[in-house]
């Protein structure tokens, strides 16, 4: 009897196991986004993550919060892994983005309880974010690269949510004119945020945060006697070193008398006396030196020559700056003592060694004929703050960049997502069957954003929710959750706004994962 009855146990057990997994990954990734929930809008609050190491960090950016956790199950990791893509794609929104596929996934677990396939229900999140879209193409109001008015908006409200709200009065201008100046508005339709050079320095308070139409080098000019400021600089670029030279092998020189010693002595003098006569022959007065790990970029008989020769030395320069530097300056980098040629150098009126903070960086402006660049000195008066602001204002210059692949902008506040609920409602009805069901199960869930808002605003989320719904159905596009004053406000007046990229790619993404979630039966465990 026994043998007849073990197939039968086998095969209920696997019957009953992809529901088991699927419900286990829902579990995990709506988890991820509940831990995240609270950190967004302007009434969000913050999380303070400490790592292994015991360094701290205070943020309320989704994509820095997943990005640290500590996560073990694999479907949680998909939403690290989603808040990740919507920060490559748009850069804000990686709160948002989380927080609706854990509403998605909520609704997906209920129509699956009911005992809809899962592939049904994903063929439906498809069409239903497709729709949703479309929708949003709709309504979007188109915006130009000239309308300052827009741009700023856009930033303010991408600031709001941040710690450092407060100064966005500053931030976002500045976040505006460093897109707008390394990029051509007429031809360009991206953004190279590489070139926007972003210098954290503490010290000050987040006011003291700069922009700087030239180049700013993090280092200090070498040296204790040479000149810390020039005018009219001739500016090197090496990336070979100035000390005495080594042979490939290692090898040991043994020198049994004095004279021999003073020999090896005058020798390394006369080289390096020979290599900075060279450099002023150029008419270099200030020598930028790549960082060398093999032996000192500079030695200090250099300096001492270089200091005598009112020549301006900034050494140890990173290997990845290069670039950045050739292209702001719009010089070459010499490799070899023989090409310190003048026309491989740059030109500026001035470069100077400035104080800031606990530290000195170098400035040089004025450069002639200066490439698309521009670099940023972000400013705070401890490293917590100093770190929050270099992230707000990537996400600010990450929403502009949005603005410049499509210059379309929505109202923000909840106000897309319930206009997006209603719209697909709507649709719903004239759709047959398990279709218009599950299709109603994702608009209903897309309410998530305004009732989070509302929750983390201390207002009443029920009764705000359906308030907003009413708006929409009048035909009110553009109400949306006003946190300030507690009520329901045309958005677009008040003047929070947002890209259209940042909405269609977050509802995009996170359909894409609730589908590759749902898809999923079966967790296998690799040998390797």
């Amino acid at each position: 009897m026994a043998p007849n009855v073990q197939p039968k146990m086998k095969a209920f057990e696997t019957k009953s196991k992809p529901a088991e997994i699927r419900s286990s990954n829902i579990e995990a990734a709506k988890a991820v986004a509940d831990a995240i929930r609270t950190s967004l809008g302007p009434r969000g609050m913050d999380k303070m993550i400490q790592s292994g190491k015991g360094d701290v960090t205070i943020t309320n950016d989704g994509a820095t919060i997943l990005k640290q956790m500590k996560l073990v199950h694999p479907a949680a990791k998909m939403l690290v892994e989603l808040s990740k893509a919507q920060d490559v794609e748009a850069g804000d929104g990686t709160t948002s983005v989380v927080v609706l596929a854990g509403s998605f996934l909520e609704a997906a677990q209920k129509l699956l309880e009911k005992g809809i396939h899962p592939t049904v229900i994903s063929e439906s999140f498809q069409k239903a974010s497709v729709k949703a879209v479309e929708i949003l193409e709709a309504m979007a109001t188109p915006m130009k690269l000239e309308d300052r008015h827009s741009l700023l908006m856009s930033a303010t409200t991408s600031l709001g949510s941040k710690v450092v709200s407060q100064h966005s009065a500053l931030l976002a201008p500045l976040a505006v004119d460093a897109v707008l100046k390394v990029i051509d508005p007429l031809k360009d339709h991206d953004v190279d945020l590489r070139d926007i050079r972003v210098i954290e320095k503490l010290g000050g308070t987040v006011d003291d945060t700069e922009l700087v139409e030239g180049l700013v080098l993090d280092q200090r000019s070498a040296g204790s006697g040479g000149p810390t400021r020039m005018e009219k600089a001739k500016i090197g670029l090496i990336q070979f070193c100035i000390s005495p030279p080594k042979t490939d092998m290692d090898n040991q020189v043994v020198v049994s008398d004095y004279n021999a010693m003073d020999r090896v002595l005058r020798e390394e003098r006369a080289y390096i006396l020979n290599v900075a006569k060279q450099v002023k022959k150029a008419g270099c007065n200030v020598l930028l030196v790549q960082k060398s790990i093999l032996r000192d970029a500079v030695s200090e008989l250099a300096l001492h020559f270089f200091d005598k020769m009112k020549i301006m030395v900034v050494k140890d320069i990173e290997r990845e700056d290069i670039e950045f530097i050739t292209k702001t300056l719009n010089c070459r980098p010499i490799a070899s003592l023989d090409h310190f040629l003048p026309e491989y150098m740059a030109s500026a009126d001035l470069v100077e060694s400035v104080p800031t903070g606990t530290s000195k960086v170098v400035k040089i402006t004025g450069i002639q004929n200066v490439g698309k660049t521009v670099s940023v000195i972000v400013r705070g008066s401890n490293k917590l703050v100093l770190e929050e602001a270099a992230r707000s204002l990537h996400d600010a210059l990450c929403v502009i960049r949005c603005l410049v692949k499509k210059r379309f902008i929505i109202a923000g506040g909840g106000a897309p997502e319930t206009e997006l609920a209603y719209q697909l409602t709507q649709y719903a009805q004239g759709l047959p069957g398990v279709e218009a069901y599950c299709l109603r199960a994702f608009a209903e869930s897309l309410e998530v954003i305004p009732m989070t808002l509302a929750e983390n605003a201390g207002l009443n989320p029920i009764a705000t929710v359906t308030d907003l719904r009413n708006k929409h159905a009048c035909g009110f596009k553009s109400s949306g959750i006003n946190v300030r004053k507690g009520a329901i406000t045309n958005m677009l007046d008040e003047g929070v706004a947002q890209p259209l990229l940042v909405t269609t790619s977050a509802i995009t993404l996170a359909s894409e994962t609730v589908r590759s979630i749902l898809k999923i039966d079966d967790i296998v465990n690799a040998l390797y």
